[in-house]
């Protein structure tokens, strides 16, 4: 686990990383219900994998707008018949999507390298000790409760992370080993989730990789007039535009287009051969 960790950790640094997205839930707003069996898990996990992802996100609890939480008990329930032959089953790093300790603890034993948490280490009060100790890396997840659009976002934001990581600090994680997420379709309006993702240089202060996730999201839906599934190049487009912003890692469901859109992007943008 420590070094696919490392190993995921050098790559942001070198190259825009692609997150592939499994979930095994029957609620996700858009895939909802596909990789709920053992076998279709693992035959979409080795799927991302040949379509060139960096590192596969396997979340057990939908997060979507509007979402009926689930007990930890169900949580673990999905996850253990999957979880460790997913990680047998690819040579990527894999990452938990979970914002409760007991599931990042089972994950982090089974194998997971990197824990998302859509909470911040905020929502759970032994989040931060639990990745401390697993020796994971972690992506610090702007929310909110509710939204409120007469809120400073970026103000907000800031608040959000600068907890977030005293929390990390206390409980001993490296900070190297974080990860900033701005949280676009949580806890905002549709205008503040665009500032959002505008003002994505704002975080550059604080020296930590930036990850967007916009995949297929309702955000789309007023700009493109686009249902769920027609909504991948809006969502390639914007990935673009935020790693022109300084965003490096990207959370998708369509692995294999944003391979090749990023391979593009770093030959202009990251290639040093191209500044001379």
């Amino acid at each position: 686990m420590q070094q696919k960790r490392d190993q995921f950790l050098a790559l942001i640094a070198a190259r825009s990383a692609i997150m592939g997205i499994l979930n095994v839930t029957p609620d996700s707003f858009s895939d909802g219900g596909k990789f709920q069996s053992h076998d279709a898990a693992i035959a979409h996990a080795r799927k991302l994998t040949d379509e060139g992802a960096d590192i596969i996100d396997v979340g057990a609890e939908s997060t979507r707008p509007g979402h009926v939480p689930v007990p930890v008990e169900e949580e673990l329930a999905r996850l253990k018949p999957v979880l460790a032959d997913i990680v047998k089953a690819t040579p990527l790093p894999v990452s938990i999507d979970t914002s409760k300790a007991p599931v990042a603890r089972l994950a982090i034993e089974m194998g997971a390298a990197l824990v998302n948490d859509v909470w911040g280490l905020q929502r759970d009060p032994a989040m931060a000790d639990v990745v401390a100790e697993g020796g994971a890396a972690a992506v610090v997840m702007h929310n909110r409760e509710s939204i409120d659009p007469a809120l400073d976002i970026l103000s907000d934001m800031r608040r959000f992370f600068d907890h977030s990581l005293e929390l990390a600090e206390k409980a001993g994680i490296p900070r190297h080993y974080l990860i900033l997420d701005p949280g676009i379709g949580f806890g905002k309006t549709k205008d503040q989730n665009l500032i959002a993702l505008r003002r994505l240089d704002h975080f550059k202060d604080y020296g930590l990789p930036l990850l967007v996730g916009v995949s297929r999201k309702s955000l789309f839906a007023p700009i493109l007039g686009a249902a769920v599934d027609e909504r991948m190049i809006g969502t390639v487009a914007t990935n673009i535009i935020a790693a022109a912003r300084g965003a490096s890692i990207f959370r998708v469901h369509d692995v294999a287009e944003h391979v090749a859109a990023f391979k593009v992007f770093d030959a202009i943008e990251r290639n040093p051969a191209a500044a001379l």
